[in-house]
């Protein structure tokens, strides 16, 4: 069965409770993760899963709540599959490519003396091969594309498709992605605001992961608003949608019990399908298909 675990459930204010995006959707034996925020790491080993069994990491947008722990992670995967980790595949708008370049490339990459170490000292070739490693140590590799509306990427049992999203054009692009599989179709909006492209590419979804930063009455004047969602935004289109289970992550106006049942309530007046208030470290339950 599917498994969707959610990493990270809040936006870009640190909190005790929740901080940063990302997702993880394992089908079969493939685990697909959607943003790279805060902590992503760390959060993979609480929740017991390895940066090396994360063979596809697809970027919604490049926002720091989103993508920040992208350094993190890859240093890490890459330490601990030592060269034994498939090759990683990321996908992501515009700035995927310079970012990963930005981090690993020996020339100009911010982290590249990290690995350079590493592939030549001692101390570092000695844990390399006390974990099964042969020598000589490779530098990190891996593929990262800029990807835009439209975008197909097949897997093995899985095909993932994208839309593009509203949310802080023109300076960052956005995209929304779609996982169709045998177990089931998984939408992942990233932040963006009500639009027909992401209406569209939820339309029937088993289960639509989607920004929700606050109750609707209590964000009405400020700018989260006009260009995200809240409550009754999200709800509106999940119903217009058809999708059947909706999970609402991004909270970053929702905090705690009280806060979480109203804006639960307040999605149920305009969504009619079965509603979850995504938290950190849950693994949402999913179920049998209908």
């Amino acid at each position: 069965m599917a498994r969707l675990s959610i990493l990270g459930s809040g936006g870009p204010p640190p909190d005790a409770e929740r901080f940063g995006s990302s997702y993880v959707l394992r089908l079969g034996n493939d685990y697909l993760m959607f943003d790279c925020g805060p902590a992503t790491t760390y959060k993979l080993a609480r929740m017991g899963m390895s940066p090396a069994q994360i063979d596809n990491l697809f970027f919604t947008h490049h926002h720091f709540d989103h993508d920040v722990d992208y350094p993190c992670f890859l240093l890490s995967r890459w330490d601990i599959g030592s060269g034994r980790e498939n090759r990683l595949s990321v996908y992501g708008p515009t700035l995927t490519e310079q970012l990963t370049e930005r981090i690993l490339d020996e020339d100009v990459g911010a982290f590249a003396h990290d690995w350079i170490a590493r592939i030549n000292h001692p101390l570092s070739l000695g844990a390399y091969t006390s974990r099964g490693g042969v020598l000589p140590r490779k530098p990190p590799s891996l593929d990262a594309t800029d990807i835009g509306p439209g975008h197909v990427i097949n897997g093995s049992n899985w095909q993932v498709t994208t839309a593009p999203a509203e949310h802080v054009q023109p300076w960052l692009d956005s995209l929304a992605y779609r996982v169709d599989s045998d177990e089931g179709s998984f939408v992942f909006t990233g932040d963006t605001r009500p639009c027909q492209p992401v209406a569209d590419l939820a339309k029937d979804a088993d289960v639509l992961v989607f920004v929700c930063v606050g109750i609707q009455s209590e964000i009405a004047d400020k700018p989260e608003s006009r260009y995200m969602c809240g409550t009754t935004d999200a709800g509106d289109l999940a119903q217009e949608a058809g999708a059947k289970k909706l999970v609402l992550v991004h909270n970053t106006f929702i905090g705690g019990h009280g806060p979480m049942e109203r804006a639960i309530a307040d999605v149920a007046k305009v969504y009619d399908g079965e509603i979850i208030m995504g938290e950190e470290l849950m693994d949402v339950p999913l179920g049998d298909r209908d």
